[in-house]
């Protein structure tokens, strides 16, 4: 692992340059110099390389090649446009390190993610909606130099990406089972205390993140209140590692319908979980209101692989291909949103339909045996450049 101090080394000494903290973050002497040693002793027909903070090392790979004469072909797989994202947290951010930070990083990485697309060969993108971004980054700042901190000049060849690939996220269906196959009975609606489990609305996903306590407090303070105004037994569950303190605060201060009179129990913050898929496969609902985000949605996926009808907003909707109103519902503002988780609460026959029809969407569009095939392709194409 990258101990602590080196992260924060790396991001101080980036700091006077025009390089992106992001950039500089995971860079490990000890690695860099492994990477040259395995290319030293071994054959490799390709190298793939993930994220903006790990494409220093592909810089580093093609720095080896050229050195030594070795033919090794380097795939960037930006997964993200970081930019994209930048933009939208440093304005609807509710954490204020997040935005703190995406304020401070948002010039540099749009003049360095520009710039990125020139120095490889490929560059994938899990997006239409990203790589659009990246199109229009690469257009403005694809010839401004970097120096420094293994950041090469640019260097312009007919081997460079024109345009990244989208290479959707994939989902282990295996795993991600729908609840009918896993045999998991969803929680639905109760009038009284002994007609079964309350219904619950879950929410999923890292929650340091500040996308996601962005999302969890919207939730929460805004969207369920209109909803515990009508169904008053409804729980709400946040499954994922790493709850800082306002999101644990959000199991103690939740507060139900008008009257504003707290129901003990009304949210659960989980933590770390042993198994995410239980969580989403007993969902009445599984909502996922992120107000800015890039990509595909995980969260989105895995709930819809176990069946679990989604509510969603369109800007964690926008990367995928799915249609609203048939795989999944969006919802673009508070009220919306909560009338949204109301209906499906109230109507079991609908929560089945589209639980099933966004299980379908993900075997069709998002099986990792499909987007292995379309890599292997991809990597074959560049190896063949």
């Amino acid at each position: 692992p990258l101990p602590k101090l080196r992260a924060l080394w790396n991001s101080a000494s980036a700091l006077p340059t025009r390089t992106p903290l992001q950039a500089r973050y995971c860079w490990q002497p000890a690695l860099a110099d492994l990477l040259e040693q395995l290319v030293a002793q071994e054959s490799f027909a390709v190298a793939h390389v993930e994220h903006l903070r790990g494409a220093a090392y592909g810089l580093h790979l093609r720095t080896i090649a050229a050195r030594t004469g070795y033919a090794l072909p380097v795939v960037w797989d930006s997964v993200d446009c970081i930019s994209h994202l930048f933009a939208q947290a440093a304005k609807r951010s509710r954490s204020l390190s997040g935005r703190f930070m995406t304020t401070l990083e948002l010039a540099r990485t749009r003049r360095y993610e520009g710039w990125l697309l020139d120095q490889f060969p490929q560059v994938l993108v899990t997006s239409k909606v990203d790589q659009q971004a990246l199109c229009t980054l690469a257009k403005q700042y694809r010839t401004e130099p970097f120096c420094g901190n293994r950041v090469l000049p640019t260097r312009r060849t007919e081997t460079c990406c024109e345009k990244p690939v989208v290479l959707p996220n994939g989902v282990d269906l295996s795993y991600f089972r729908h609840r009918a196959a896993a045999q998991v009975q969803e929680q639905t609606t109760s009038d009284t205390a002994d007609s079964g489990p309350p219904p619950t609305v879950v929410f999923s996903g890292k929650m340091s993140y500040h996308a996601n306590i962005t999302a969890a407090r919207y939730l929460v303070d805004e969207i369920m209140p209109r909803v515990w105004a009508q169904y008053p037994e409804t729980r709400v569950q946040l499954v994922g590692k790493d709850p800082p303190a306002q999101i644990r605060a959000l199991a103690r201060t939740a507060t139900h319908g008008p009257n504003g009179k707290p129901q003990q129990g009304a949210v659960e913050v989980t933590g770390t979980v042993p198994d995410l898929p239980p969580y989403l496969q007993r969902a009445t609902v599984a909502a996922a209101p992120l107000l800015y985000g890039a990509g595909i949605q995980n969260k989105v996926l895995e709930a819809m692989a176990c069946g679990a009808p989604v509510v969603t907003t369109r800007q964690a909707a926008g990367g995928m291909q799915a249609k609203p109103g048939q795989d999944l519902l969006v919802a673009d503002d508070t009220q919306t949103f909560a009338d949204e988780i109301v209906r499906l609460i109230a109507d079991p026959a609908e929560r089945q339909a589209l639980g099933d029809a966004g299980r379908a969407y993900v075997e069709a569009n998002h099986s990792w045996f499909a987007v292995v095939d379309r890599l292997e392709e991809i990597y074959q194409t560049t190896m063949a450049q």
